[in-house]
C-alpha cells in the first residue's frame, strides 16, 4: 500500500463542523481511510473532547487516535499560540506497522526491568524501530521510566513530549476518550522508522574540560580549577556587549560521550545551572555529573536556538527516505517568546525538510535522543520525521 499522511490546524472555539470538515477533508486528501492519526488541542476544547474524538474518528475513519493537552498546537508552517484550536494528522499505514501501548502508574511501579517490559508490550527490541511518547506532566516518574525504557529497546529512538496547558486542564487521550495513564506509546515497526532531529538551542562557550571533583549534583572542581572560576572564564569568552543580556541564559552541557576528539554542538546533553557559591567555588546543577566527565558551558539565545535548529534540520534531511509525515514537539519557551516572531520551529522545518505533513504542540518538557539515548529536556524542539525504513 501507499503510505500517506495529511495534517490540518484548526483555530477556534470547537465547532462539530469544524471538526467533521477537517477529519473529512484529511480522509479525502490521502485517498483511503486513516488508520492512525495524532491529534493536539487546547484546553479551551476540553468540554468538548468527547464529541470532538467522536466526530473525528467517525468522519476520519480511523480506528486509532491518540494525543494531548497542549499550550499551542502547531501545523505546517505554522504555530498557534495564545489562541484555542487542535492539530490533526491522519497517517495511512500497514495495521502492522504500529501499535499503541498504555503505559499505567501500576506498570511502572511493578516494572523489574527490560524482561518485564517485553513481556507486558509483547514486544521485543527486534520488533521496534522507533517510539513516538506522549506523557502526562503531573506524573513524577517519566525520567526513570525513560531511563528503563531506553535499556529495553536500546539505540531506538523515542521521540516525544509532556502534555500541557496554559492551565491545570492537563489530558492524554486514547481512542475516543481521556486515558488515566500516565504514559501512552506508539510502537513504530519494521517497514518504518522515524528519523530524529533534537534541537536543545544552545552553542558553546569557553573550553571543553572534564570534571576533577563532584558530590551529587554539584561540581566542585573542572579542570582542577574551581568550578565557578571556570564558569565565570568561559562567561568572560562572551564579547563584552552581550554579557548583560545573556547572563541568565547560561547552561552546562554534559558529553554524552568521551569517544569524541573534537567536540562540537549537539555532542552535549545540556542541563540547568540551579545555582553558584563563588565562595566555594561550587556549582548546582540539574543533573548528576560523574568525575572524568567532560563538560563545556553552553549560550541559549535566539540566535543560538535558530542556527541550533537549522543544522539539527540539515542534517536530519541527508539521511531521509521516503518520508511521510513529521510530529514536532516544542517547548512552551520557545516560539514568539524566544524568537521574537510566530511559526519559527514550523517555517524552519518546512525550509528546510519539505513541506511533508506536520502536526505538534508546544510542551511541558520534550523527549528526544542525545547521543544515541533518550532523554527529557526543555527549551527544545524534538521531531521526529517518520519514513518508509
Amino acid at each position: 500500500m501507499t503510505l500517506r499522511a495529511a495534517a490540518r490546524v484548526f483555530v477556534g472555539q470547537y465547532s462539530e463542523k469544524a471538526a467533521i470538515e477537517v477529519a473529512d477533508s484529511l480522509r479525502r486528501e490521502i485517498g483511503t481511510n486513516a488508520s492512525l492519526g495524532i491529534i493536539f488541542l487546547t484546553q479551551e476544547w476540553h468540554p468538548h473532547l468527547e464529541d470532538t474524538l467522536e466526530l473525528i474518528r467517525l468522519h476520519g475513519h480511523v480506528p486509532h487516535l491518540v494525543g494531548c493537552s497542549g499550550w499551542g498546537v502547531i501545523g505546517s508552517r505554522r504555530e498557534v499560540e495564545h489562541e484555542p484550536g487542535f492539530s490533526l494528522i491522519l497517517f495511512s499505514l500497514p495495521a502492522e506497522s504500529f501499535s499503541v501501548l498504555q503505559i499505567s502508574e501500576a506498570q511502572i511501579e511493578q516494572s523489574t526491568g527490560k524482561d518485564y517490559w517485553f513481556a507486558a508490550t509483547g514486544l521485543s527490541a527486534e520488533d521496534v524501530t522507533s517510539w513516538i511518547v506522549l506523557a502526562n506532566p503531573y506524573f513524577g516518574g517519566t525520567e526513570t521510566w525513560l531511563d528503563e525504557w531506553g535499556e529495553a529497546f536500546p539505540k531506538i529512538p523515542i521521540l516525544g513530549g509532556l502534555a500541557s496547558s496554559s492551565n491545570s486542564e492537563i489530558f492524554l487521550l486514547k481512542d475516543g476518550a481521556v486515558t488515566t495513564a500516565p504514559v501512552l506509546a506508539i510502537a513504530i515497526k519494521r517497514g518504518l522508522l522515524i528519523r530524529s532531529l533534537v534541537s536543545q538551542g544552545c552553542r558553546p562557550i569557553g573550553d571543553p574540560s572534564p570534571i576533577t571533583k563532584a558530590e551529587q549534583n554539584l561540581i566542585l572542581e573542572i579542570g582542577n580549577l574551581p568550578a565557578y572560576q571556570a564558569l565565570e572564564s568561559a562567561f568572560l569568552s562572551i564579547p563584552a556587549e552581550q554579557r548583560v543580556s545573556v547572563r541568565n541564559n547560561l547552561f552546562l552541557g554534559l558529553a554524552v560521550s568521551e569517544y569524541i576528539e573534537d567536540f562540537k554542538q549537539g555532542d552535549f546533553l545540556i542541563r540547568n545551572i540551579l545555582g553558584a557559591d563563588p565562595q566555594l567555588g561550587a556549582l548546582a546543577v540539574g543533573a548528576h555529573p560523574r568525575v572524568g566527565q567532560t563538560i563545556q558551558f553552553q549560550l541559549r539565545d535566539s540566535k543560538s536556538a535558530r542556527e541550533d535548529l537549522v543544522l539539527a534540520s540539515e542534517n536530519v534531511k541527508s539521511e531521509l527516505s521516503e518520508p511521510v509525515g513529521i510530529l514536532l514537539f516544542s517547548c512552551a519557551g520557545r516560539g514568539k517568546g524566544l524568537f521574537g516572531r510566530a511559526n519559527h520551529d514550523a517555517e524552519t522545518l518546512a525550509n528546510i525538510l519539505g513541506d511533508i505533513p506536520l502536526a505538534g504542540f508546544f510542551c511541558n518538557g520534550e523527549i528526544g535522543p542525545v547521543g544515541g539515548k533518550a532523554f527529557l529536556h526543555g527549551y527544545t524542539a524534538s521531531a521526529g520525521v517518520l519514513c518508509v525504513a
